[in-house]
């Protein structure tokens, strides 16, 4: 950083910048919590008998040591490729018309509550709504240290079992819908897409928005023709932006694309492992006939199923990380 044409490469050097941050914040907690041990090593040498509130601030104390211990194990738990990155994730409603699009509109609410409690921004690129209620789908980029490292875990279907809100007869129904996660690429890792492979159509906006939406055609619907992948953008102010973004999005689902190829290459020799297909959900959220979530990777379950919806799934993605390690 101290080079003289450090910052002539902007994207490059924000790049390292933010590396430099990410090894600053864990060598800072380990000092922090080295530096609680002193405290607490010398209290207990120089102590030789303990109040009750002695006791107390000893217990504060070493809460907040196993605090910082916990950072530190997940930091160490998020130490793979592309961890850092900030996540694209989609939602899709399943088969079952309105029921699966509110369950859409349910986990999107739950996700952006989760990215308000972690102090990340989220930005919603693209949001097909459902005629009736609900979502269809929904793109959104979550940016912030360590998003795709979280969000990778919820990748996969899930379910929910519960009395329908639009069932006259109040039965009970269940409903699925799938999540994609995949990191935002940088400009660090080269993609080359050839023009002539892209098919690009502009239409109207249909979600909520400002005064431009449903007047011009500023959504962008990108096709690489070669993969069939489509991506779709809407929310940016302009049609350039929307371009900008879904291209963005497309390098992304091309790296990953590769990455499974590659992936699936080694299977052969090593022994394949499951993919998640639809229908074989990751987590279940039964809300009748009584509250259960349940993660069935790691079979970790809380009966608090408000919290859980309102954004509080750290408990199973912490799960999910320590078990895949």
């Amino acid at each position: 950083m101290a080079d003289g044409d450090f910052w002539s490469n902007m994207d490059k050097a924000q790049g390292v910048s933010r590396e430099l941050k990410g090894f600053k914040n864990i060598v800072g907690l380990w000092h922090n919590m080295n530096d609680e041990v002193a405290d607490l090593e010398e209290l207990l040498k120089i102590t030789d008998e303990f109040d009750s509130e002695s006791i107390k601030q000893l217990k504060n104390d070493i809460e907040k040591l196993q605090a910082f211990l916990n950072k530190l194990e997940m930091t160490r738990l998020l130490g793979a490729e592309h961890d850092k990155s900030n996540a694209i994730l989609s939602i899709h409603a399943g088969a079952g018309g309105t029921e699966s699009c509110d369950w859409a509109q349910m986990l999107l609410r739950m996700y952006t509550r989760w990215a308000e409690n972690k102090g990340y921004t989220c930005q919603m690129i693209d949001l097909q709504p459902h005629e009736e209620a609900g979502v269809k789908s929904a793109t959104l980029i979550f940016k912030g240290e360590y998003a795709y490292g979280y969000l990778k875990a919820e990748r996969g279907v899930h379910r929910l079992v519960r009395i329908s809100p639009f069932d006259s007869n109040k039965r009970r129904h269940t409903s699925f819908a799938s999540i994609d996660v995949i990191p935002e690429i940088t400009e660090e890792i080269e993609i080359e897409i050839n023009p002539s492979d892209l098919k690009i159509d502009t239409y109207r906006a249909s979600g909520a928005g400002g005064q431009h939406v449903n007047v011009t055609d500023s959504a962008v619907r990108v096709t690489h023709m070669p993969s069939n992948i489509i991506v779709q953008c809407q929310n940016e102010r302009s049609q350039h932006q929307n371009k900008a973004t879904a291209l963005k999005v497309l390098k992304a689902k091309l790296y990953k694309l590769e990455k499974e190829k590659h992936e699936q290459e080694l299977a052969k020799h090593h022994g394949g492992k499951s993919e998640i297909a639809w229908g074989s959900q990751i987590r279940s959220y039964v809300l009748h006939p009584y509250n259960m979530i349940k993660d069935h990777r790691t079979n970790t379950e809380t009966s608090n199923t408000t919290a859980v919806l309102d954004g509080d799934i750290d408990i199973f993605i912490e799960a999910f990380l320590k078990k895949r390690k």
